[in-house]
């Protein structure tokens, strides 16, 4: 079995605003020997995006990535950007039998 290439933005922060809020840089992280699996895909009922649609996928990532928190961050896959759900962990135990240890929920809505 063999995974694609996807892309990671992560947000790091930069420095403060005068109001004190947070000022986040991004930066790209490419990724390669990610699985890829679609997941649940429903249409927008709402009247002002009548064309809308929300689309969910789960990424697998390789265990020789080098883990980081991906809260907040992005995987672009096939030139779309869908947002990371939650703050996902790797598995621990050290007996999991395939090159994935860390499975990351994705979503994304369009049109």
């Amino acid at each position: 079995m063999r995974g694609e290439t996807i892309t990671l933005i992560h947000r790091t922060p930069a420095g403060h605003d005068p109001g004190g809020g947070i000022i986040w840089d991004t930066e790209q992280e490419t990724v390669e020997d990610v699985l890829i699996q679609d997941g649940s895909q429903s249409n927008l009922t709402d009247g002002i995006r009548p064309d809308g649609i929300r689309v969910a996928k789960t990424i697998h990532m390789p265990r020789a990535w080098p883990y980081r928190s991906l809260r907040g961050a992005k995987a672009v896959i096939d030139g779309v950007a869908y947002t990371v759900i939650g703050d996902p962990r790797p598995y621990t135990g050290g007996i999991t039998p395939t090159r994935w240890n860390l499975t990351v929920e994705l979503a994304a809505a369009r049109g």
